[in-house]
């Protein structure tokens, strides 16, 4: 019964399968406002895939050492065990917590499962991600034309131009978008008319950065350009393409500050935020003194739960109390949690469940070291900079953006099936 069934479903039919829900994980990240279900669709879809294909045809394929991907369920039993420290009137925020937190669960089982995805899989996937990131842009750059002076006076207001998903998710899908086109376009995984399109893609992209202006993604957009700069300089030295890429980085943001409103606004918001942080009153309009006060009060709770926090379900209750005591001219719509996960996980989880944190999320990208692995190099240090202002795995999206992409490039480091001369996108 089981030959009969594998006959069937063979490793290049549930392959295809596995490639097709990881394309809706991907586009569910874009449409998980009106379309919330097709991330957690895909992911449970890939997982069936796995368990199938390792039930089916486990012993025919050799899987991927379990030591990348064991570490992840640290997080999640992180999060489990923080149900020790909540309150009995939070219980149901816990348990919505756990359930958001099963990706950490299922999608390093299921791609440990997996035999290897094919090259041309593995470079359809990070197609898929530009080319949907690209189509989300252009929605936004139509939907900013129509609505110009509306939007360019939002920026003003520490406010941004409306995106699928939010601005900052968006920004840091965009970042990494322009770093698998480079990869591509560098490896030569792309030729004739498509190598254009590429070209193009990354372009448009590069200046949509500008043009959305959210500091996370402009960050995180030069970030890996000095990167990239210093890899072509000290490690290849290509000169030629190094004096290319400076160039660029002169070109491209002096031709968006004099072209684009929002980004003008942007910075002086920014600068008008910055000069506030003394003033507490300022915490009820400017997101950047907002986010400041948050760190004050955090590390506070911090202080008085240092070991092992007061449980994710119950961060707000516990600043809420603080913000009251130490800083009455915020008003409560104001109150927001730590934009910073690490401080975030200390207050939640405290320093034995931080350090626990690092250790499950930072594992995989440690044991490839010293290896080429430029997309999971690169997606380790975009989360990691978004890490430092948002509590980036607190949201379906941001968890998921996070921890895939992370995954489908260690899937790179799987030697393929079928070996061929071409460079696996990892």
């Amino acid at each position: 019964m089981a030959s009969s069934i594998g006959s069937v479903l063979t490793i290049l039919r549930l392959l295809a399968a596995a490639t097709f829900f990881c394309v809706c994980i991907i586009v569910g990240l874009f449409t998980s406002s009106f379309f919330r279900v097709l991330p957690s669709l895909g992911m449970m879809g890939l997982a069936g895939t796995a368990l199938i294909c390792f039930l089916l045809h486990g012993r025919r394929y050799q899987r991927a050492t379990i030591n990348n991907y064991l570490p992840f369920l640290l997080i999640f039993l992180v999060h489990v065990g923080a149900g020790l420290t909540t309150s009995a009137a939070r219980m149901g925020e816990y348990s919505r917590d756990v359930v958001l937190q099963l990706p950490f669960v299922v999608l390093p089982v299921a791609f440990w499962l997996l035999p290897p995805l094919s090259t041309r899989q593995l470079r359809l996937l990070w197609l898929v991600l530009l080319t949907t990131t690209v189509v989300a842009a252009l929605l936004s750059t139509g939907n900013y034309l129509l609505h110009f002076d509306q939007i360019n006076e939002m920026y003003l207001r520490s406010k941004v131009m409306p995106t699928e998903p939010d601005h900052i998710r968006f920004s840091l899908l965009i970042t990494l978008a322009i770093v698998a086109g480079v990869c591509l376009l560098a490896h030569r995984s792309i030729v004739g008319r498509g190598h254009a399109l590429l070209w193009g893609a990354v372009l448009y992209l590069a200046f949509y950065q500008h043009l959305l202006a959210v500091r996370s993604g402009l960050v995180t957009l030069y970030t890996m350009a000095v990167i990239a700069l210093l890899w072509l300089v000290f490690r290849t030295r290509q000169y030629q393409q190094a004096l290319v890429l400076a160039a660029t980085l002169v070109v491209i943001p002096a031709i968006s500050y004099s072209v684009f409103p929002t980004l003008q606004n942007k910075s002086a918001n920014t600068r008008e935020d910055m000069g506030r942080v003394d003033n507490t009153a300022s915490a009820n309009n400017y997101s950047l003194v907002g986010r400041v006060y948050s760190y004050k009060v955090a590390l506070d709770v911090v202080k008085d739960n240092p070991w092992f926090g007061v449980g994710r379900a119950d961060i707000e209750p516990e600043m809420a109390v603080r913000y009251q005591r130490d800083y009455p001219n915020i008003r409560p719509e104001a109150y927001i949690q730590p934009h910073n996960q690490f401080l975030f996980s200390a207050v939640a989880f405290g320093l034995v469940g931080l350090v626990l944190f690092i250790v499950g999320f930072y594992y995989a990208g440690i044991s490839v070291w010293p290896q080429y692995a430029p997309l999971l190099l690169a997606q380790y240090c975009i989360v990691t900079l978004s890490f430092l202002v948002e509590y980036t795995l607190e949201t379906q999206v941001g968890l998921g953006y996070a921890l895939f992409f992370i995954l489908l490039a260690l899937e790179g480091q799987k030697p393929a099936l079928e070996p061929g001369t071409e460079w696996r996108p990892v």
